[in-house]
């Protein structure tokens, strides 16, 4: 053992002492031909003399690839007693992140997500949604026409009609994803997120309207955070609402994020519109809905305290490692 210095000169060593045709197994084999008082004395010399050359042959192994460490070790500059150099672990940007948050919140009521095109037909992103032709929503200005009857969606809510039209109620679901407008400045962008819902049912109400977006919204920016409703107008709801919820930095008492109002406008929502059900062939007289839609950026603008919109497409790892 002390004459080998490579692992394959002591492999064939191992082999010739412990190895099948080696003279130690050959002995262990004779063992059982031996008169009964011979058998336990040497068989007990031969374990005993296999578990040495054992545990010497294993010793030698270490001394070997200790040795072959150690000549690395003196061949590099490199100080492997140091601590690795961390890699820095990314994170979900916070788009990202707060849609999982609103997804979140509304999977406990039982909503489901679902999914569509970027590109939608004229139909679904207008036709069906009762925004008839002469729709100030409908012109150059305000939406990107790809040809005369195709466009970049506008919205998320052709994902509802998709799925109306697909499914039977009762339907509960969100409809996440980008919607594109022809709109740029420190607050809006040309192309930016929405998150949208849908309830359709028998007997639903504005009362549950009410109730499921009172709740999201308690959940998303505090139980002690005050929730108003005022009138308004979309064309696929009826009636309709914005909901408006407490500043979320004066705490309704005004400054500028509010302006002065003690109010953030977050989202748009009301019953579906007896039209809208007519156009994915429901019964508008036996079932109800409610929708409601709200921008990403908006609400993770407010969550986060970020003053303008770009910032979020930007890409600068300073901004994005934040959160």
């Amino acid at each position: 053992l002390n004459t080998i210095d490579s692992t394959s000169a002591l492999d064939q060593l191992k082999s010739q002492l412990l190895g099948k045709q080696s003279p130690i197994t050959a002995v262990l084999k004779k063992i059982p031909s031996l008169p009964i008082e011979k058998r336990s004395i040497i068989g007990k010399l031969a374990n005993t003399i296999k578990q040495k050359l054992t545990r010497a042959i294993q010793d030698k192994y270490t001394e070997i690839e200790n040795e072959k460490l150690s000549q690395q070790l003196n061949q590099t500059t490199t100080d492997t007693s140091l601590p690795p150099s961390a890699i820095p672990i990314g994170t979900l940007h916070p788009i990202n992140q707060v849609i999982a948050e609103i997804t979140s919140i509304f999977n406990r009521l039982g909503f489901t997500v679902k999914e569509g095109p970027d590109i939608e037909s004229e139909d679904y992103n207008f036709d069906k949604l009762n925004i008839p032709k002469n729709h100030p929503a409908r012109d150059m200005h305000d939406t990107f026409f790809i040809n005369n009857d195709t466009v970049l969606r506008t919205h998320t809510s052709p994902v509802q009609i998709r799925t109306m039209l697909a499914e039977k109620p009762p339907i509960r679901i969100l409809a996440p994803g980008k919607v594109y407008r022809c709109d740029a400045d420190t607050s809006h962008s040309p192309v930016f997120h929405q998150i949208e819902g849908l309830y359709v049912d028998t007997h639903v109400s504005f009362a549950d309207l009410k109730g499921t977006l009172t709740f999201f919204l308690h959940e998303l920016f505090g139980p002690s955070k005050k929730v108003r409703f005022r009138p308004s107008y979309f064309p696929f709801t009826e009636p309709s609402a914005e909901i408006d919820v407490e500043c979320v930095q004066c705490n309704g008492t005004g400054c500028r994020l509010c302006k002065q109002t003690g109010w953030l406008e977050i989202l748009g929502a009301g019953l579906v519109n007896r039209n809208v059900f007519r156009a994915v062939n429901n019964d508008p007289n036996q079932w109800t809905g409610f929708a409601f839609g709200m921008g990403i950026e908006r609400i993770a603008m407010l969550k986060y305290k970020i003053p303008d919109i770009r910032l979020f497409y930007e890409n600068n790892v300073q901004f994005l490692s934040q959160f």
